[in-house]
């Protein structure tokens, strides 16, 4: 059986942790920034967790499962 080829999409936008947690970055921060607050900008740009209702189908795209 050949290798299980892991999703390139994937692989650009997910990071695993040392615990085995996977980080993502946030959404809706490339463009119509001018309606959006300081705080909100602020906040969107840093890193957060995969929601644990999503953590295994990224697993799978990962080939970690």
């Amino acid at each position: 059986m050949p290798k299980m080829k892991t999703n390139s999409g994937a692989k650009k936008r997910f990071v695993l942790t040392g615990s085995g947690k996977i980080k993502r970055k946030h959404a809706f921060k490339r463009h119509i920034l001018t309606k959006k607050t300081n705080k909100q900008k602020r906040r969107l740009g840093h890193f957060t967790l995969v929601a644990a209702p999503d953590v295994n189908n990224v697993k799978f795209l990962l080939c970690m499962k």
